[in-house]
């Protein structure tokens, strides 16, 4: 049973701005795609698997990203896509959030029959019926991998330009940073932003901030995806701070990958007291065990953020969203309503 501040927390009105479809399933609904697709799983039951998914004590990013193939496995026909992504807006649904951008590579989702467009069809076909069924407005964000080839990247790319306004609202580069930098993918970039599409880039989580400087000054991003190693760098910082980029921050995966030693060490705090826009994500709610209130615990527990400081955070989730102007204005417009009245 949660207690007061907990419920507090489930009912604030939220953004979530960084999760990826594959890394986000409900244990008992993988299990029982992948019995009806003959995959092999490391667990009977639903808690087991649950527990089994999870991971704990990563050696790295890529050793975190491995369960990826599991899920991935049951992601390849359109029935299941659809299933997916209406559970995971209806999952973030019963925790009052009210915007969602799920992000994914369609191209990891065609071993089977599927087209990546059609792939991509599915996903925001389950985006939709959530809509209707709960409210939940909702977004993709295209993603190409970094270890992928820049003809496979700048594919990606033209998808997302190709479905702007059919529910795309951005493109992003994830992945291994090491060895793979946003230099290699520059023209899928460029087709992307010269597409009227936002640009979100996975950075600093598994390198430097040199990473981030070039998602900045390549890629030209408007929100970096983590950022953790930020701090690294003071003038980066204050340049990240002036510009005012958002860091989309996941505090459970960001220890889970090593990224962090600790959720009390994590350097959230640090950026949130030097006037960085911060917004609280969950990254994979399956590998990472988490949901988005669970996210929002971790920072009043460990790292001491007030209720009046969690509500900034939840807010400028909102106003960093990537959704169209009137969208976006409705939904600060309720939730400053809503927060004024709670």
């Amino acid at each position: 049973m949660l207690s007061a501040t907990d419920t507090r927390l489930l009912r604030l009105p939220k953004a979530e701005l960084h999760v990826h479809l594959d890394g986000s399933l409900r244990p008992s609904t993988l299990l029982e795609l992948a019995s009806e697709r003959g995959v092999a799983l490391p667990a009977r039951d639903a808690a087991a698997l649950a527990d089994r998914m999870v991971v704990r004590d990563a050696a790295d990013l890529e050793e975190y990203l491995e369960p990826f193939r599991l899920t991935l496995a049951v992601l390849q026909d359109a029935t299941a896509i659809e299933r997916i992504a209406f559970e995971l807006a209806e999952d973030h649904a019963r925790e009052h959030v009210r915007w969602l951008e799920v992000r994914f590579c369609p191209g990891l989702c065609t071993s089977g029959e599927l087209t990546a467009a059609e792939v991509l069809d599915a996903a925001l076909a389950g985006l939709s019926r959530a809509r209707g069924v709960h409210g939940i407005e909702s977004a993709v964000i295209v993603t190409a991998l970094r270890s992928r080839s820049s003809s496979d990247s700048i594919e990606m790319a033209e998808l997302a330009v190709a479905y702007r306004a059919r529910g795309v609202c951005a493109f992003d580069l994830a992945g291994a940073e090491a060895g793979h930098p946003v230099h290699d993918h520059l023209a899928a970039v460029r087709t992307a932003r010269d597409g009227g599409l936002a640009i979100t880039i996975h950075a600093g989580e598994a390198y430097g901030p040199e990473s981030i400087r070039e998602a900045l000054e390549l890629g030209g991003a408007t929100r970096i995806g983590h950022g953790t190693s930020l701090g690294e760098d003071p003038a980066l910082l204050a340049r990240i701070r002036d510009a005012g980029v958002l860091l989309e921050v996941c505090l459970t995966s960001n220890v889970q990958t090593r990224a962090a030693s600790s959720y009390a060490t994590h350097p959230l705090r640090r950026y949130y007291d030097e006037g960085i826009r911060v917004s609280l994500c969950t990254d994979n709610r399956l590998m990472s065990g988490v949901t988005l209130t669970d996210e929002y615990a971790h920072a009043r527990d460990a790292l001491g953020f007030t209720w009046a400081e969690l509500v900034d955070v939840a807010r400028t989730g909102f106003v960093g969203a990537f959704a169209p102007s009137e969208v976006k204005r409705a939904l600060v417009q309720r939730f400053d309503a809503d927060v004024e009245g709670s």
